[in-house]
């Protein structure tokens, strides 16, 4: 039976190895090809080695921060799509994020189905907008 996210390559960015297993190991079973890595260095070299559909990236990481992660992965034209996870329930930090090219914010802890639901929602999303981009160029 065919999972929820067959196919998709995504990174997943923390370094909290329980959190991060759990992650992996519900993205796997919806059928996604996951790595993942702990730190924001790591997360920079990741998508430059080859870039990702989705990242999952918590905000406080070691290295660099989710910010500069956020800051350096996105604004390309095959910019990823990114989910950040954080504890932080501030405000600020996620209007931050959102003026950095966010996709999405979640506040941990996130429940799997809720990081599962919101990545195939996105992808859904996306392939709307490049629909409707081809559609328009025609």
């Amino acid at each position: 039976m065919p999972g929820k996210l067959d196919g998709v390559r995504i990174l997943i960015v923390d370094d909290d190895r329980d959190v991060a297993e759990a992650m992996d190991v519900v993205l796997r079973s919806e059928g996604a090809d996951t790595h993942t890595v702990a730190d924001g260095n790591a997360a920079i070299l990741a998508c430059q080695d080859g870039m990702p559909d989705v990242v999952v990236l918590d905000m406080m990481l070691p290295r660099r921060s989710g910010f500069l992660v956020l800051e350096k992965i996105k604004g390309h034209e095959d910019s990823p799509l990114v989910i950040m996870v954080t504890a932080n329930e501030g405000k600020r930090h996620q209007a931050y994020a959102e003026n950095l090219g966010v996709d999405d914010y979640l506040i941990k802890p996130v429940p799997m189905g809720k990081l599962v639901e919101t990545t195939v929602a996105l992808l859904k999303q996306r392939e709307e907008e490049e629909d409707d981009a081809d559609d328009s160029d025609e």
